[in-house]
C-alpha cells in the first residue's frame, strides 16, 4: 500500500492507522504549498486534489477519510464489535471530518475560500472557531466514560477525533475540554503515534 500525505494535514490519521495494521506500505509526500496536488502525477492518483488518497496492493485507489479508515480497519478487525458502539464510532468520525474539518478548521485554515473580500476574513474564522468549539463540545458528550469513541478499544474513528485534536492543540493553542482532552492524551501516547509525528517531523 501506499499512502498519499502531507505532513499534519488530516492524512495523519490514516497515517497513524497503517502504523496501527503494521502492515507493510510507503508513504509519498504531497507538497500542499506548492500546489503539487492540483497537478500531476498527483491527479492522475485523485482528480480530487486532495488528502489522504491510499493506493492498495492491485494498484486501485481509495479517497475520503471516512472510507480509508473504514476499509483498513476492516482489514485489521479493528471496527467495534458492538454494532451500536460501532455506529456511534462511525458517527463521531463522519462529524469530525465532514462538519469539525470541513466547516470549522476549513475556515480557520483557508478563510479566504469562505470569504467575498478580505475584510470578511476574521468574521469567517469566527465562524470557523465557532464550529469547532461545538464540535469539540458534541465529541467531549460523546466520550464520556470512556477511553475511546467506540468504547474500551482503539478504533478507526479515533484517527479521526486524533487529527481535529491535534490541529486545536498544536496550530491554535485551544484548551481542550476534558473527556477530549484525555482522548487527546491516550492518542499522543500510543506508539503508534509517536512514530508518526517522528516520520512527519512534527516534533
Amino acid at each position: 500500500m501506499k499512502l498519499y500525505y502531507a505532513p499534519g494535514a488530516c492524512s495523519i490519521g490514516i497515517h497513524v492507522l497503517l502504523e496501527e495494521i503494521g502492515k507493510p506500505y510507503q508513504l509519498e509526500p504531497v507538497n500542499l504549498r506548492d500546489g503539487a496536488q492540483f497537478k500531476p502525477p498527483f491527479t492522475a492518483v485523485s482528480p480530487k486534489a486532495k488528502v489522504p488518497a491510499l493506493e492498495r496492493d492491485d494498484g486501485s485507489v481509495l479517497t475520503e477519510f471516512p472510507v480509508i479508515a473504514r476499509w483498513l480497519g476492516r482489514q485489521a478487525n479493528l471496527l467495534p464489535k458492538d454494532d451500536e458502539a460501532d455506529t456511534r464510532a462511525m458517527e463521531a468520525m463522519e462529524y469530525a471530518v465532514g462538519t469539525m474539518h470541513g466547516q470549522g478548521f476549513g475556515r480557520l485554515f483557508r478563510s479566504e475560500r469562505f470569504a467575498p473580500s478580505a475584510s470578511d476574513q476574521d468574521a469567517v474564522k469566527a465562524a470557523g472557531r465557532e464550529v469547532v468549539e461545538k464540535g469539540f463540545a458534541a465529541l467531549d458528550k460523546a466520550l464520556a466514560g470512556k477511553h475511546y469513541i467506540g468504547g474500551s478499544e482503539f478504533s478507526p474513528a479515533d484517527t479521526a477525533l486524533f487529527y481535529v485534536e491535534f490541529w486545536a492543540a498544536k496550530r491554535l493553542n485551544m484548551k481542550l475540554p476534558p473527556n477530549v482532552s484525555a482522548h487527546y492524551d491516550r492518542m499522543m501516547a500510543r506508539p503508534s503515534v509517536q512514530r508518526v509525528i517522528q516520520q512527519e517531523g512534527l516534533n
